[in-house]
């Protein structure tokens, strides 16, 4: 009896898709070990209001989201006078003049009307101790992003959609921020038609973050280049960053995919860039960056500029067997199809890798056949 009583209540559970739900696997590289709302039971918001509530109380919570949350015009719109700093054509993105920033940055820019949604230009604050999960393709974010930010600590973002932030005007919106934080896993995110950067770590401490599988996908009917490629994309720039990035899916993009400074360490391993209009990497004074297991497949620039910090980008098999001092693994040649070139061998901060956690890499073949159909949301 007590058997069948358990049998009856799995199934009853696997009915209701309790048994199903929460996180998929684990985190690899720098944010192994985070456990979100770890074993919380976990809740399904209906309304907007539901979400931003359990995003931002003090429990751990397990939220799971079935359904598009649509967050425009729920906090009105705004007119104002901003600037065309790239042309006033219907395909070039206009600039909201945020902190001045026409004034400031574009002083000779023509001005502009723009209209925008309000809700898109600051995004729900996730507090401690979440996880945040997409059921299939259903979970989705349109009209608002998600801020990790004011010591926010073990955070999973896992198979949701983050989409439609005032795509047409530049600070209109990001679509995840990270900033003062620890331990965030961001996972089989999709990022679509996003006023300005598709992922953000401010410039304060962002510690240990791990960026997996993502779909950051860069077709816009409104660009900075006035021709569908998005050019605001990634950008690390924090105090104390580390910040694996593997396996993630950028494309159509413009430029700044990723920007690195501060003072980061990014190891970029077998991701795919794929149909830019530009540059992929910035890599600015205190941007440290190992690149291995990667392809460059139709990106004219590589690397965008000199380096400002340092960079190795895993060469040939001679020189990538110093990583397994550091890495505890050869490092892995990159591919590169149609772009252009991308090749550097700074060893000294390859120190700062020894004793982390770190992902592991394959060969960038493997990264050319699965990570186009394996990365973003609905894809676990």
């Amino acid at each position: 009896m007590r058997l069948r009583t358990s049998i009856l209540s799995l199934l009853a559970a696997a009915a209701t898709g309790t048994s199903a739900a929460g996180v998929t696997g684990s985190a690899e590289g720098f944010a192994k070990g985070v456990t979100g709302g770890g074993s919380a039971t976990p809740v399904y918001p209906s309304t907007t209001a539901e979400l931003v509530s359990y995003l931002g109380d003090s429990s751990a919570r397990v939220i799971i989201l079935t359904k598009t949350f649509d967050f425009t015009g729920t906090e009105g719109t705004t007119t104002a006078t901003g600037c065309a700093p790239w042309g006033t054509g219907s395909s070039c993105q206009l600039a909201i003049n945020q902190n001045n920033w026409c004034t400031n940055y574009a002083p000779d820019a023509p001005s502009a009307s723009v209209s925008y949604d309000n809700a898109g230009v600051l995004g729900i604050t996730v507090k401690s101790n979440k996880s945040l999960v997409g059921e299939g393709s259903s979970g989705v974010i349109k009209g608002k992003g998600l801020r990790i930010v004011s010591g926010a600590t073990n955070i999973i973002i896992q198979n949701i959609a983050i989409t439609d932030l005032n795509p047409k005007y530049v600070w209109g919106g990001d679509a995840i921020t990270i900033d003062n934080s620890d331990l965030v896993w961001i996972d089989h995110v999709t990022t679509a038609r996003i006023g300005r950067q598709h992922l953000v770590l401010g410039s304060n401490a962002s510690n240990r973050v791990s960026v997996t599988n993502n779909y950051f996908n860069g077709v816009t009917s409104y660009s900075a280049s006035c021709n569908t490629y998005h050019y605001w994309g990634i950008y690390l720039t924090g105090s104390n960053d580390m910040v694996t990035l593997k396996g993630n899916y950028i494309y159509h993009m413009a430029g700044r995919s990723p920007k690195v400074g501060g003072n980061t360490l990014l190891h970029a391993v077998n991701n795919y860039w794929y149909d830019f209009n530009g540059h992929a990497f910035e890599i600015d004074s205190g941007g440290y960056v190992l690149a291995e297991g990667n392809v460059f497949q139709n990106v004219p620039t590589v690397l965008e500029g000199s380096v400002g910090g340092q960079l190795f980008t895993s060469p040939d098999a001679s020189t990538n067997a110093v990583c397994s001092t550091y890495l505890g693994h050869t490092c892995q040649v990159n591919g590169f199809g149609s772009s252009g070139t991308f090749s550097q061998a700074d060893t000294g901060f390859l120190v700062n890798f020894s004793g982390k956690n770190i992902a592991s890499a394959s060969a960038y073949t493997s990264a050319q056949s699965s990570v186009p159909s394996n990365a973003g949301q609905g894809k676990l």
